[in-house]
């Protein structure tokens, strides 16, 4: 491909990047348990985002919202309501002077501020982790690492980084959304999502519905954890199924 041609695909695919991608603040996905989110309510925040990114759409109804949550509308209105309750969204109204219109939109400030607070007191934390563990260098440990918080949940294990990275893109609101659901609705373990994904990658089928087919199986067979795993690969690969 000459240099015309590389400039043509770079125009093409800046075009698709403007027109079908939702830019998701990633604290919010890191942090949103800090910040006493559910998973729904996550969800919901993240879908009124992609509206007014990619539709236009400042002031989502409930119906619109219920469309891509595919909750009932008393649900998605309890959130919403709790939402501005809580401070992370508020709705502000506006004028358009040359329609002579009045309307209504979202205002997410309270939101990115929260994330704001919880980024700098993440920030705050690590640096004076560095300045404890300069401190106390050359001094023995006799707390086991693996009991810590921090070593429970260390953050090259998050489950969206993890998958982010072995899809090669950012992940869009419908397969963060499915993310959650494994984790808060069906109530897979991390370990056994990151296996599926695993096994998704070897079979060089990285999509979320092959994944979620292995989740499927797994969980019929009551697959739980990775010896179970090991073990019904074993009996599936020697014809013992």
């Amino acid at each position: 491909m000459d240099g015309k041609g590389w400039n043509t695909w770079g125009e093409g695919a800046a075009f698709g990047l403007q027109h079908g991608m939702a830019v998701i603040p990633y604290a919010l996905l890191k942090y949103y348990r800090k910040l006493n989110l559910s998973s729904d309510e996550t969800m919901l925040l993240i879908h009124m985002l992609s509206f007014r990114q990619v539709e236009g759409i400042e002031f989502p109804s409930l119906e619109d919202l219920q469309s891509v949550t595919g909750r009932s509308i008393s649900v998605i209105a309890g959130e919403l309501q709790k939402l501005m309750k809580e401070g992370f969204i508020s709705i502000d109204g506006a004028n358009d002077e040359l329609r002579d219109l009045h309307y209504e939109q979202y205002n997410f400030t309270g939101l990115f501020n929260k994330l704001g607070n919880v980024l700098a007191e993440a920030a705050q934390e690590a640096a004076d982790g560095r300045g404890s563990g300069a401190q106390h260098s050359g001094h023995a440990v006799t707390r086991i690492a693996g009991n810590s918080p921090a070593a429970a949940e260390p953050e090259s294990r998050n489950l969206f980084s993890i998958f982010e990275k072995e899809f090669g893109r950012p992940l869009s609101p419908m397969e963060c959304e499915t993310i959650s659901g494994w984790v808060d609705q069906d109530r897979y373990p991390e370990e056994l999502i990151l296996l599926a994904l695993k096994e998704s990658v070897f079979a060089g089928k990285v999509h979320f519905r092959y994944i979620d087919r292995i989740l499927l199986e797994w969980s019929r067979n009551r697959v739980k954890n990775a010896q179970d795993v090991k073990n019904y690969n074993q009996k599936f690969r020697g014809g013992g199924r």
